[in-house]
């Protein structure tokens, strides 16, 4: 029997709550200045994508028949709808509140950021000569009377203007600004004073130098956000990556989603805006003076003072002449990015692709660096003879460019590329090297093989030889070779993976029940597992049942969680915290106490509908136990953090907990560990 609704948070509304914990970040005073501004812009990016990706499928299931509707369409409804603009609205007024405090303490280092205010002297003049040396050669003008065939692009910058004629009636214009070809942000430095304006300034102050705008009456801004799917049927026939590249062109001219605008606008002006944009049907949104505040993450001046102090990555040396490759077949590696250097997985392909022994070369592809050295090193190795296959996942959202860039170049390479398979994506992160010795390595991966988001999302990758393993890997990459989705008839015996499509949700099904028999019996049982985002039902209503057996369940979950802990009689002995720190928290990890005999799994897959229903994910076992002791030990600071780390309550809300006399940030102190025992862990075996 399913659970009521009520025993779930909105999903979200549970999204909204982890923006709300990056807010939450760029608040606090210790945090340096420079940082906290990356925060509002990751804020501000995040909030784009939710409106380019999740708006539009919240405002369709908001309209259907509630007596029609099915379980998963009620969990939006127009209540809903109303408290998620509810819940932006106070975000986006705390999102102020938090930039305007920051402001002044710039200003006590000299830094001077310009913000709803004009020009200094000392600015103005200087700012009018880049207006008419550099802004104006990109400035596009749109008359509103004149034009129809206008098009607002996505997230693009617009200013609304208007002006009194002859004979004192308003005229509007639309103002493109230019921030595709020039910075956001203008900066001017004056002995120890350093000024940073938002172009939308200099044109707004200077706009009334031009004919046809002396009598300039105001400026207003606002830009549109539209929706980001792809619509793809999922065919065999053809070429998918042509159909893939010509949908990507017509993304930015999707539905429009939202219309923000500036709140000071009139009514009327707003009316002619939404008018003339034929918007009538889109979502209006109030918001401030200025918008794409993800600019942030430009900001245009450095200082070591207001940043992060840097963490190098701890490196591991490969003992002088032996090859990586043999090593891991000697032993087992784990490498924890970023606080651990991801320059050995670079030259775990690098090699491969050199190696006379080396056969064949497996991968999955989801989310390439844009000058990848590891796709490089996959096409040296086509050239020096090898046979690489690689699956490239065609549907990553916002990749889908790039990865076809890759794979035409690997491609014309020699290279075996194997492309998205029909209504399923393969989100897994593996790779398998086949020797001609029979010592065949392998690498399984919580993240990308990315070098570039390794220097900021932590992961896990395991660089193994087991036999077992490996095995199964290459009967997967077989089957993937199909390209269709798996049917009964499929049946592969993973009996050490968990693979999404074959056996991953029965698996973890049956690890939660082991815990609860434990429970039962009154022996050891604990669940600790880290996720990114917890959504399935399925998988909460067994945890669920783990809390009334009297086993202990501890979740760390960054971003959505629809589970509700602390619920009396349901899931009373749940706790679930999340973690918002300098990286990205990326990594998934799965304990399961096993009456002493503890199981640890890592793996791509985080427990929402799709990584269950529509991807193939792979999660692994961890088999040495020295890499397991240190896992562990990674687990209890994570646990332990009360600087970077809330506890989320039965209503969502992210609780500070309570720092006493010994505050803890855990991403400081698992760089510190293994800085300190980086010979220890990198060769344990």
């Amino acid at each position: 029997m399913s659970l009521p609704l009520s025993s779930f948070f909105n999903r979200d509304l549970s999204w909204l709550s982890f923006n709300e914990r990056i807010l939450l970040e760029a608040a606090k005073e210790y945090i340096p200045l420079l940082e906290r501004l990356k925060f509002l812009s990751i804020y501000s990016s995040n909030l784009d994508e939710f409106y380019r990706v999740r708006m539009p499928a919240v405002r369709a299931l908001s309209k259907i028949n509630k007596k029609k509707a099915s379980r998963d369409e009620l969990l939006v409804l127009p209540d809903v709808i109303d408290t998620i603009n509810e819940t932006i609205t106070i975000q986006q007024r705390f999102y102020g509140e938090i930039l305007e405090r920051i402001i002044p303490r710039l200003n006590e280092d000299g830094i001077e950021l310009i913000y709803k205010q004009g020009l200094p002297d000392e600015v103005a003049t200087r700012a009018e000569d880049y207006f008419f040396t550099h802004l104006l050669a990109f400035l596009q003008i749109v008359p509103i009377s004149e034009s129809e065939s206008f098009f607002p692009e996505n997230n693009k910058l617009y200013q609304l203007a208007i002006t009194l004629d002859g004979s004192n009636e308003e005229k509007a214009f639309i103002i493109v600004i230019p921030s595709e070809n020039v910075p956001r942000f203008w900066y001017l430095s004056s002995g120890e004073k350093h000024y940073v304006v938002f172009i939308d300034d200099i044109i707004r102050y200077n706009l009334s130098k031009l004919p046809g705008f002396e009598h300039l009456k105001e400026v207003y801004s606002f830009k549109v956000t539209r929706d980001a799917e792809l619509d793809i049927a999922d065919e065999y026939e053809g070429d998918l990556a042509e159909k893939i590249e010509k949908q990507i062109e017509k993304r930015d001219y999707g539905f429009a989603t939202r219309l923000l605008y500036d709140a000071s606008i009139p009514a009327k002006s707003l009316n002619i805006l939404v008018e003339f944009l034929r918007f009538e049907k889109a979502t209006l949104v109030e918001g401030g003076r200025y918008h794409n505040l993800k600019d942030l993450s430009s900001f245009p001046v450095k200082n070591s003072k207001l940043s992060f102090n840097k963490w190098p990555a701890v490196p591991f040396v490969v003992d002088s002449g032996k090859l990586l490759l043999d090593m891991i077949a000697g032993k087992d590696i784990l490498i924890n990015a970023p606080f651990q250097s991801y320059d050995n997985v670079v030259r775990f392909f690098n090699e491969a692709a050199a190696d006379p022994s080396v056969d064949n070369i497996y991968i999955t592809v989801y989310r390439l660096a844009t000058d990848s050295r590891i796709a490089n090193a996959l096409i040296t190795a086509a050239k020096n003879g090898k046979k690489v296959s690689v699956f490239v996942e065609l549907k990553a959202r916002f990749d889908e460019a790039n990865n076809i860039k890759w794979s035409k170049k690997m491609k014309a390479a020699g290279i075996k590329i194997i492309y998205s398979i029909p209504s399923l994506k393969v989100h897994a992160k593996i790779a398998l090297v086949t020797r001609r010795n029979g010592r065949n390595v392998g690498i399984f991966s919580t993240g990308n093989f990315n070098e570039v988001t390794a220097n900021f999302y932590t992961d896990h990758i395991l660089l193994t030889s087991n036999s077992d393993m490996l095995t199964e890997v290459e009967k997967l990459f077989l089957f993937l070779e199909k390209r269709r989705k798996p049917e009964a008839e499929d049946f592969i015996d993973f009996r050490h993976l968990m693979v999404a499509q074959f056996n991953l949700q029965e698996r973890f099904l049956q690890l939660i029940d082991r815990e609860i028999h434990h429970a039962k019996q009154g022996l050891e049982a604990q669940i600790m597992i880290k996720l990114n985002n917890l959504e399935e039902e399925k998988l909460i209503a067994r945890l669920y049942q783990a809390s009334q057996a009297g086993v202990k369940v501890i979740l760390i979950v960054r971003g959505i969680c629809r589970l509700i802990p602390g619920l009396p009689g349901l899931s009373e002995n749940i706790s679930v915290r999340r973690i918002i720190d300098r990286y990205l928290e990326h990594g998934r990890i799965f304990v399961f106490a096993n009456n002493g005999h503890t199981e640890i799994y890592m793996g791509s897959a985080d427990w929402m509908y799709r990584n269950i229903y529509r991807r193939i994910e792979v999660c692994f076992p961890l088999y040495d136990e020295d890499i397991k002791q240190t896992v562990r030990r990674l687990l209890n600071f994570q646990l332990r953090d009360n600087m970077q780390a809330v506890e989320i309550d039965a209503h969502g809300r992210n609780l500070t907990l309570d720092r006493g006399t010994e505050p803890l940030s855990s991403q400081y102190e698992i760089y510190e560990y293994l800085k300190q025992s980086a010979s220890q862990f990198s060769t344990s075996s």
